[in-house]
């Protein structure tokens, strides 16, 4: 039971009352803001919060954060990953722990203490120890245990292990109470509740303090849910087994004194939820626990508990007493208390007032102390969700409960009390993460702090602003929240100054109702006058004597007089209110009472106008005055409608409806016209009299006047005199003056409205609609039928007289009328053909076809068969519908009616009864999609008027006309595939296509289609492949675009999508750009259907400006996106190309064009769009051949002889380009002749070239060599490109082939991959192999062994510690540098070489190397800015360009292993497979395939490619069929010598594996395993080895002629009889390198060979021995290189050209993230640049290419050993050589040119490096446009990579050998720091001197 603070209110039944004005005088109010704070991929584990700053801490893996109240984060702390093992204590060196590994850190438990303003964080490592921190900035660690003791594991080092705890402040201290679920072995012995120290010189100790011993913690299993304080005590809430050796588990909670530091005071308390499953959340109120239990079957929900605290300590101090005294017996004898957990301790029989004087308990008292009476209580509230945090607030009087859930959402929850109600619940964290038990409310009670594994979420805990009215107020129930009636807003209690006072603060939980105004008296009020109104208004709040209420009436306001419960106001006067508005009488206005500018309530008030009411009922004006909804008043005889009670002069009044005690009353009484007396209808120009009824007439009585008719007739009001004839006194008749009529009439009947006026203006009410009807027989009846069938009461005639018509009979001689009407008239038939069966309803149209249905009920007949007639269709004398009867196919004849016994009349056209025959159908199959144009033929298919046709039960839409011999219509779409029937219905009568049945077949796939992009011009190809593309009727390709103003401007009209045909007229193709309901334009093409697997389209041409929103191939019915058939790639429309004319002078001019010479066209944008292959280009009828076409340029060669100008084009042939559908003229061309026989007399001739020898002597002496020069480079450069294109072309069809097998190669390798994984090298061989390139062996010595006596050791890693501590000093880290820089023998080397050395020694401080390093670099930057700012990180002649590198390599492992690695492991695994495809010499080193022209084996050398099938197992050695050997096929050459075999073998069995861990090749023999024949050991040389003059060929396996599918085994070498060792795993530094084979191989003058003999001008050994003119020969051969050797280069690089650039796209995309060390390496050179003014963006470019892309990506490209565990040939690192010489090419500004003597390994890539351009700029583009990183992520980052290489092992290394360094140019380092003030200030020097005599163990005064 709840104490008094719970009390539930007095409940009253919700009364919703909504007041929708009151929102149009309230400020929209903003929804509070959400406060979040998240790290991504980080977990968060605690959250505490310091009370007295606001500041919340929060614990995750591997992180602390600080965060200020708004969760903006303040600083950060990494507390891991470190290395560190659960099994092992926690330990200095690694060699103590050989199984620890990196662990994440888990923060287990989180406190502060405030007095000492402390932060106590407790990780999961270490076995759990702590650390302190200051809380104003948890970066700084206060106490971190160096070797920690097992007195000092705290937390559970086990995750799911909860640890919780308590601060305790006592007088002078403070304590930490720890209770900890049972964890690992190791500290199975800390007891489950401790008492530590927080200070003192052993922190987090407990020695010496109190704990909770316990015999065997296992047995009990304690699992702690919280830990709670309150003045006194310290209240933990667990679940544990409920006694040793049982199974179940019980909720439990334990209280023990705050200063009791001995726990002699422990008392734990069973608890039940009544009927509930075990606790799960609790929480400390100051006098409640709440705790929420697990309930339900499946313990998946949850059930909410409170337990009064009084009650709590109640019943633990009754189990004390009962221990101390009792021995532990209740009253009844049972057992209700006793000491647990299996101690010695027992209850005892102590004096009866020992619980009062040891409160606390004693060392002589029982403890631990456990009840055995369960603390019971009824759930308040049962939930659907399992709780897993639980939080509350007291607060105006009332407990709310906040409960997170495991599904993320937070509820919240009003305690009353003996029950609770959720008011309010929202989803927090994610769906299905758990809100954890840390659930904070701020000290102010204003803010709720959730936290989740993802966030931590800051959330209001009473959002009361954000319910704009007092309506939504009071809805949302949320008990903190009231309406604040005279601040007009929803506030807590406390924010609403006079809550206390009654009707001031409505709550919800209260009867309370929001103001409202009950009544208004008057409900009305009249505009013209001003008066007051009383408003009823319940519960008014009472004011102070000097405050009041006003009334606002829209804007006028008045004060309000209050006399409880009503208010008066005072109505405003006329002139200050708002007209009527239009078509009203009345204006509405919001009337409000007001406390200030604050609304308490609202509602509308009307102000009415009589003399409105009058004007807008013109035709019943004292009607509509009388029956208002106002009290209005008709004077009659002065026509006013007045709101008083009286008319002027004693005018007797017709009073208002409303008036209930007044007789007459109401719209009765009104003066009015009641109807006609006379006939209604008035024959047109006829003299005719209208009388009409009045009433109410004794209103005018002794006052007469004249009255009048008025007629409304069209166009004109007609006036009539009329007299009155009084029939009684209060009636009579007004006679109107006969009148003829003529009104303009669109129809045989008019109605006219008529009223009555009296005088002049004086208008009766019409009490209806008054009108009579003036009619015209001539209208409507245009023949004798028509005429005869009218009305009989409108007395029309047929008058034959003159011109026949139908006439009012009076107008008609008497001897003109017509009694006989003529025989029928028949004008139209419609259909004229139907099918035999008859059933066909036929339409017959015409005059006199009778005069009523029975005229013609059996008077039709159709080519003399009876036609039976439709009564609901028949119209008289006009239309006649009937249904034919069966006849003979063939019969014909005239469609006769004949009217009783008269003539019949008989049509003009015959009708004809024809059989429709169907024959065909073309096509026979379409998609089940549907939209397949069916074209049905037949005969007589133009039968009937009503043709359907189905195919199957689907109804197919005819596409119109449908023509005798043909019918098409287009199908729907179908289910699945089938056949179905052919159905066509005529009318009734259906005919079927048995034969042919239609087949739906599956719908079209579209597989692929390219290219995916085209000018906007279009009629570029696009290859579509699927399957089933040839059942298509009509395939489009067709684009939406975006319609701009500009381009509607053009012209392009909405059209019909399906326009209309004619019989035997073809099929119209689709419009090329038409307009969609939707807005849309769409551009379409037709496309054609190749073959069942490939349609051919031509991109649709789509106008300049118009934006495409979608491409897409419309197939019949199908819509296929482009992406969808392309693989994801999105269909691309690029500008149109603009090519410049070929004349300079303009595109009138003709070129002149020498013969031989390739034209070269000059443009923007040329290949965005299309391809070389598909450019045509044409001078005039002749073809110029397109040869090179990149972004710029065209080249093409022209025809030999000039061709014929094309028709119209003048006597020059033009010169055009054409790209799909854009045909570009550039110009006339004009062929110059070789020599030109000029017709210029010879005298002349000579003597004019006398007079210019002179001045072109002088001119060509001048220009000629630049001309001749550069016309040659530019034909040189063109040429090379047309040839490198024809090259490239001829071996297009083998690069395919070549491509094709090495991409299944590569499946295969990937799948392998999958199992093993990229072979990357460890972090640490990396490094290290980055940091000391090409270092045989180990970089460092390891150990300081040899330094002789421990002692020494000792001493020596002293001082090594120390200059680790010194070379944290900036300042001398920078002298260090600056002055070993300075030194002339300082080497190159040794500056690499002692960067390596600091990048080591400082990798555990990367954020501290990287400040260092930004400071060298802006030293740098200054230098070199005043020199030369391009050639800055050029080379690596500093150290800190060195530092640069290593940094690069630190930050860029990640991105190695996630992103770059895998392409260039592909890439090197595909160089590798081609390489070992063809022959390769082992002497010369030379290959068949290769990139690179200087390893290109030139020889054809016949080979044949074998399979051997190795024996691989633990007994392949022993005997082949020993079922634990298998076979591995291996891909050999029959060329291969035995070595070269034996490394495809291995790489064939250890394809999964390292190259590390695999046997050496020259460890192991090969042997021939032939059956019968026994076994043969092959090598490289033997006694079988051919050798002729002096030269000995290497054994291959063409020699040993083994066959293609031999049996091979690798056995281990065997050497004067004992075997070599093949160990798989090398550990430790290699003794040297293997030796490569010799290329001479000159042993006693015996020279080797492989391939082909190495002859002396081939050998670059041999070449330093040749002369001069030899080797310029050499250089001259080897430039001059065969096509027939220049096509395998061009095939290899075909091959590769994907794997390149999928290196290429990895290295420079930005689709992923680029990493934060290259963002933040890029904007600090910006910086850089924009500091010293440096402008010119190539200065920029070269900066960033030489820090990164030459620095590290070229070095990596170029050496994949350095991240892969792999092995590079020479022919491999040849061919990555050209490839990073490619990607170096790219890098570079300058603009890549080519000519004859270029290198062929440039000439390779020629084409490709404009497009590598393209992507490097973007990239960097793409990275300066990014978000900058930020100092803290860049922080972030570096600390984490801090950790990835345990520097421990090589860290005294590193520094020993940096010491060399120091100590060999020691004395100018000294001379630097004392030279320094301030490094004097700081005993630099004094502190370097101490460093050596450590490390060189000399004694010293220092």
């Amino acid at each position: 039971m709840l104490t008094d603070f719970l009390q539930a209110p007095v409940m009253a039944p919700w009364s919703p009352f909504s007041l929708h004005l009151l929102l149009l005088f309230l400020p929209l109010l903003p929804l509070t803001r959400v406060h979040r704070f998240s790290v991504p991929n980080t977990s968060f584990n605690h959250l505490v919060l310091a009370p007295d700053q606001g500041k919340l801490y929060v614990g995750a893996v591997n992180h602390l954060f600080q965060l200020s109240p708004e969760l903006k984060m303040e600083s950060v702390a990494v507390t891991g990953p470190v290395i560190d093992s659960p099994d092992c204590v926690p330990f200095r060196d690694l060699a103590e722990c050989p199984q620890a590994q990196l662990t994440d850190n888990a923060n287990q438990l989180l406190l502060v203490s405030s007095r000492t303003q402390e932060l106590v964080a407790c990780g999961q490592v270490k076995q759990g120890v702590c650390e302190k921190r200051r809380l104003g900035d948890v970066t700084q660690v206060l106490y971190q245990a160096e070797d920690p003791g097992d007195g000092q594991f705290v937390a559970a080092n086990t995750l799911g292990v909860t640890t919780v705890g308590l601060v305790v402040p006592l007088p002078g201290r403070d304590l930490l109470l720890v209770a900890r679920g049972l964890a690992g072995k190791l500290s199975a012995g800390v007891p489950p509740l401790t008492v530590r120290q927080l200070a003192g010189p052993q922190p987090f100790s407990s020695e010496g303090l109190g704990r909770l011993v316990v015999g065997d913690f296992s047995d009990y299993n304690n699992s702690y849910v919280g830990a709670f304080s309150d003045a006194h005590s310290a209240y933990f809430v667990f679940r544990r087994r409920g006694a040793r050796a049982q199974t179940e588990y019980r909720s439990y909670v334990a209280r023990v004194c705050l200063r009791d530091v001995n726990l002699y005071s422990y008392v734990e308390m069973p608890l039940t939820c009544h009927g509930q499953g075990l606790i799960q959340a609790a929480f400390l109120t100051p006098d409640t626990l709440l705790g929420a239990f697990s309930a339900g079957t499946s313990q998946a929900q949850a059930a909410l508990c409170a337990f009064p605290l009084a009650d709590l300590d109640r019943s633990m101090e009754q189990a004390r007493r009962l221990c101390y005294t009792t021995g532990g017996q209740g009253p009844s004898g049972m057992e209700e208390a006793t000491v647990e957990y299996g101690v010695t301790s027992r209850c005892v029989t102590l004096p009866p007032d020992s619980p009062e004087s040891y409160p606390c308990g004693d060392e002589h008292t029982p403890s631990p102390i456990a009840g055995r009476q369960p603390l019971e209580a009824q759930p308040l509230l049962q939930l659907g969700q399992s709780i897993s945090a639980v939080a509350a607030l007291q607060t105006d009087g009332h407990t709310i409960a906040f409960l997170g859930d495991t599904q993320g959402q937070l509820h919240k929850v009003f305690l009353n009390s003996s029950h609770g109600q959720v008011y309010h619940s929202q989803q927090v964290g994610p769906p299905g993460s758990a809100i954890s038990p840390d659930l904070l409310v701020d000290s102010n009670g204003d803010h709720l702090y959730v936290l989740t594994a993802q966030q931590v979420d800051r959330i209001l805990v009473a959002a009361c602003p954000q319910f704009p009215n007092c309506t939504t107020c009071l809805q949302a129930r949320d008990p903190l929240c009231g309406w604040c009636i005279l601040q007009g807003r929803c506030t807590r209690r406390g924010e609403c100054g006079r809550a206390a006072q009654p009707n001031h603060w409505l709550w919800s939980y209260e009867d309370n109702h929001c103001p409202y105004i009950q009544s208004l008296l008057p409900a009305q009020h009249p505009r013209q006058e001003q008066g007051q109104i009383i408003l009823s208004v319940p519960r008014l709040p009472t004011l102070a004597m000097d405050e009041y209420f006003h009334c606002a009436f829209g804007g006028y306001n008045s004060l309000a007089q209050v006399e409880e419960p009503h208010v008066v106001c005072t109505t405003p006067p006329q002139d200050q209110m708002p007209p009527n508005p239009p078509g009203s009488d009345h204006v509405t206005l919001p009337l409000a009472l007001m406390f200030e500018d604050v609304v308490l309530t609202a509602t509308t008030f009307s102000f009415y106008d009589c003399s409105a009411v009058q004007a807008l009922e013109v035709a019943a004006p004292c009607r509509a005055c009388v029956s208002s909804l106002w009290r209005c008043h008709w004077c009659p005889q002065s026509s006013h409608c007045i709101y008083g009670e009286h008319c002027p002069e004693g005018e007797k009044a017709v009073y208002s409806a409303q008036e209930v005690d007044i007789l007459v009353r109401g719209p009765e009484a009104c003066p009015q016209v009641e109807g006609l007396a006379s006939p209604q209808l008035v024959p047109v120009g006829w003299e005719s009299h209208v009388t009409l009824h009045i009433q109410n007439l004794h209103y005018f009585q002794g006052l007469p006047a004249l009255y009048h008719c008025w007629l409304e007739l069209p166009g004109k009001l007609q006036k009539l005199p009329a007299s009155l004839e009084e029939t009684s006194r209060d009636s009579g008749l007004i006679h109107c003056q006969a009148q003829q009529f003529y009104p303009s009439m669109s129809q045989w009947e008019l109605p006219v409205p008529i009223y009555v006026t009296r005088g002049e203006i004086q208008r009766l009410d019409n009490a209806g609609d008054l009108h009579v009807t003036l009619y015209d027989c001539a209208m409507g009846h245009p023949d004798c039928s028509h005429c005869q069938a009218a009305n009989g009461s409108l007395s029309c005639l047929w008058c034959g007289d003159g011109q026949p018509a139908c006439r009012y009979g009076p107008l008609c001689p008497p001897g003109a009328v017509e009694q006989l009407c003529p025989i029928p008239s028949i004008d139209v038939i419609e259909p004229l053909t139907g099918p035999p069966e008859g059933g066909l309803a036929i339409t017959i149209l015409g005059s006199n076809l009778g005069q009523a249905f029975n005229d013609v009920r059996n008077a039709v007949t159709v080519a003399g068969q009876p036609c039976n007639p439709d009564p609901s269709l028949y119209r008289i004398s006009a239309r006649i519908v009937c249904v034919t009867s069966p006849a003979p196919n063939g019969t014909a004849g005239p469609v006769q009616v004949a009217i009783k016994s008269r003539p019949p009349g008989i049509s003009t056209q015959n009708f004809t009864y024809q059989d429709p025959v169907l024959l065909s159908l073309n096509p026979q199959w379409g998609p089940q999609a549907g939209g397949t144009q069916l074209t049905i033929h037949g005969q007589y298919l133009q039968t009937g008027g009503n043709i359907s046709v189905f195919v199957g039960d689907q109804p197919c839409p005819i596409q119109e006309p449908v023509c005798p011999e043909a019918i098409i219509c287009h199908t729907m779409p179908q289910t699945e595939p089938g056949e179905a029937v052919v159905l066509i219905v005529f009318g009734h009568v259906e005919r079927k296509l048995l034969t042919t049945p239609f087949r739906y077949t599956a719908n079209p796939q579209l597989v692929e289609a390219e290219p995916s992009v085209s000018f906007r011009g279009g009629g570029r190809v696009i290859r579509v492949r699927g399957t089933g593309l040839d059942v298509v009727w009509q395939p489009l390709l067709s684009v939406w675009l975006e319609d701009e103003p500009k381009v509607k401007a053009l012209g392009v009209q909405a059209q019909d999508a399906n326009p209309r045909r004619s019989c035997g007229a073809p099929a119209a193709d689709p419009q090329a750009c038409i307009h969609l309901e939707s807005g849309l334009l769409q551009c379409s093409t037709l496309c054609s259907v190749n073959s069942s697997s490939l349609l051919l389209c031509h991109s649709p041409a789509v106008p300049d400006g118009a934006l495409p929103k979608r491409v897409f191939f419309a197939l019949d019915n199908m819509q296929v996106d482009f992406a969808s058939a392309s693989g994801g790639q999105g269909f691309l429309y690029q500008p149109n190309p603009r090519l410049a004319p070929l004349s300079h002078e303009g595109i009138t001019h003709p070129y002149h064009l020498k013969p031989g010479h390739v034209l070269d066209v000059e443009g923007e944008g040329l290949n965005l769009g299309i391809s070389k292959e598909e450019v045509q280009v044409h001078i005039g009828d002749g073809e110029c051949l397109v040869k090179t076409l990149t972004l710029t340029h065209l080249y093409c060669e022209p025809p030999p002889q000039a061709p014929q100008p094309t028709n119209g084009s003048g006597t020059l042939p033009q010169f055009v380009v054409q790209m799909g559908n854009l045909r570009l003229a550039l110009g006339p061309v004009q062929y110059e002749a070789e020599s030109m026989m000029s017709t210029f007399p010879v005298e002349a001739q000579l003597g004019l070239g006398m007079g210019a020898a002179v001045l072109i002597a002088a001119v060509l002496l001048l220009t000629l060599m630049y001309r001749h020069k550069s016309k040659k480079a530019l034909r040189d450069y063109q040429k090379v490109l047309v040839q490198l294109e024809n090259l490239e072309t001829g071996v297009g069809d083998q690069c395919r082939k070549e491509f094709t097998d090495l991409m299944t190669e590569m499946t295969d390798l990937t799948s392998d991959l999958e199992a093993s994984g990229i072979p990357f090298l460890d972090y640490r061989t990396y490094a290290e192999r980055a940091f000391f390139p090409g270092h045989v062996g180990c970089p460092l010595q390891p150990g300081l062994e040899g330094l002789g006596e421990e002692g020494r050791s000792v001493t020596v890693r002293q001082g090594l510690t120390q200059l680790s501590n010194l070379l944290n000093s900036k300042l001398f880290l920078l002298t260090l540098i600056h002055t070993l820089e300075e030194q002339p023998s300082f080497s190159q080397r040794d500056r690499c070489h002692v960067a390596s050395l600091l990048s080591l020694a400082l990798h555990s401080k990367l954020e501290y190397l990287t400040d260092i390093m930004r400071t060298l670099l802006g030293d740098l930057a200054a230098h070199y800015v005043h020199k030369n700012p391009k050639l800055m990180l050029r080379r690596t002649e500093t150290m800190v360009e060195k530092l640069l590198t290593n940094w690069l390599s630190i930050c860029l492992y990640t991105f190695l292993k996630e992103v770059a690695g895998e392409p260039l492991y592909m890439l090197f695994r595909a160089i590798k497979y081609q390489v070992d495809k063809g022959p390769v010499d082992a002497v010369t080193g030379k290959a068949k395939r290769t990139l690179n022209d200087s390893h290109l084996l030139r020889e054809d050398v016949e080979f044949q490619p074998l399979t051997l099938m190795a024996l691989v197992g633990p007994e392949a050695d022993r005997a082949a069929g020993n079922s634990g050997v298998h076979r591995v096929p291996a891909r050999v050459l029959d060329t291969d010598t035995i070595t070269q075999v034996k490394e495809k073998v291995l790489d064939q069995i250890y394809k999964g594996t390292p190259f590390s861990q695999r046997p050496s090749v020259h460890s192991l023999d090969l042997e021939w395993r032939s059956g019968l024949a026994g076994h043969l050991t092959l090598s490289d040389e033997d006694l079988t080895s051919v050798t002729q003059n002096h030269w000995k060929r290497l054994n291959t396996l063409q020699h040993y002629k083994v066959p293609d599918g031999a049996t091979v085994v690798l056995i281990p070498q065997v050497h004067n009889g004992g075997t070599v060792s093949q160990s798989l795993g090398q550990t430790g530094c290699p003794s040297g390198e293997n030796t490569p084979m010799l290329e001479d191989g000159e042993e006693g003058g015996v020279r080797l060979w492989h391939l082909v003999k190495a002859t002396e001008e081939a050998e670059g050994a041999k070449v330093r021995r040749s002369s001069l003119r030899d080797r310029e020969r050499e250089r001259s051969r080897a430039k001059a290189i065969p096509e027939i050797y220049l096509t395998r280069l061009l095939s290899m690089k075909g091959t590769l050209q994907k794997f390149v650039d999928d290196t290429f796209q990895a290295i420079l995309s930005m689709n992923r993230p680029v990493p934060i060390a290259v963002k933040y390496l890029f904007d600090f050179l910006d910086e850089l640049a924009e500091k010293h003014g440096i402008e010119d963006p190539e200065t920029l470019h070269i900066w960033k290419t030489n820090s990164l892309l030459l620095r590290f990506w070229v070095n990596v490209l170029k050496n994949p050993q350095l991240i892969f565990d792999v092995q590079v040939s020479d022919n491999e690192d040849a061919i990555l050589a050209v490839i990073a010489q490619t990607f170096i090419d790219s890098c570079m500004v300058s603009e890549h040119k080519v000519g004859r003597d270029s290198p062929v390994n440039k000439l390779l890539y020629a084409r490709e490096i404009p497009r590598y351009k393209q992507m490097v700029e973007k990239y960097y583009a793409d990275i300066r446009q990014s978000s900058p990183a930020s100092y803290q992520e860049m922080n972030s980052a570096l600390a984490e990579l801090s950790g990835n290489y345990s520097s421990a092992p090589h860290c005294l290394e590193a520094l020993r050998e940096l010491y060399n360094h120091i100590h060999r140019y020691y004395d100018q380092i000294i001379s630097a720091l004392e030279e320094d003030p301030v490094a004097q200030k700081m005993q630099l020097a004094c502190r370097l001197q101490q460093v050596a005599a450590l490390v060189e163990y000399k004694v010293t005064d220092l």
